[in-house]
């Protein structure tokens, strides 16, 4: 654990709290720098709740544990306040023509549609944009949607460089044991 909502302090919907007393957590660029409060970045952490490593898989460790702290994976922000938020996994941010674009904020957006059950957007490769967003779409049962029509109200929804310009309509989506989508299912080719 590293943070959470504390008792004696007021929480902030959509945060995962702040960071628990003696741990650290900040988030960092690519380059391991810090970012400015409410920027984007990995979520890095240290403290003595912090494992030391991976048991016999060195390169693991190092891969993960550089300059003394923890690096998770997750895409965050963290507030002026100290309030740490998650965006996204850093695997499954997208690269389109420069932009990052986070797949899970795409997902929330698509689930407000009235004809949208389920949604999965992940990154396919482009020539041109290097990457480009693809949606997985369940439909609502009994209603009819198209892929032009999703991708017109996406469009209207979203910045130029974030709505997909794929949609592939599926019965299900692949989920694990505990309901968790597995991209890594969509993206290996069928």
């Amino acid at each position: 654990m590293a943070c959470f909502n504390q008792l004696h302090r007021p929480t902030k919907p959509g945060t995962v709290g702040q960071p628990i007393f003696g741990v650290d957590v900040r988030c960092v660029d690519d380059q391991d720098g810090f970012v400015s409060d409410g920027e984007p970045g990995e979520i890095v952490i240290r403290g003595p709740n912090v494992m030391r490593g991976y048991y016999g898989r060195p390169e693991a460790t190092e891969e993960v544990m550089r300059g003394g702290w923890f690096h998770t994976g997750d895409i965050g922000t963290i507030d002026a306040d100290g309030y740490v938020t998650i965006v996204d996994r850093k695997k499954d941010m997208i690269i389109r023509g420069g932009f990052n674009v986070y797949p899970r904020e795409i997902e929330e957006v698509m689930m407000t549609h009235p004809a949208v059950a389920l949604a999965a957007v992940i990154g396919v490769p482009d020539e041109r944009h290097g990457e480009e967003i693809k949606a997985y779409v369940v439909r609502r049962p009994g209603v009819s949607l198209t892929e032009a029509e999703l991708i017109a109200w996406c469009r209207e929804q979203m910045a130029a460089y974030k709505y997909p310009r794929q949609v592939e309509f599926r019965d299900a989506l692949p989920v694990s044991a505990t309901g968790k989508i597995l991209k890594r299912e969509l993206k290996s080719p069928a």
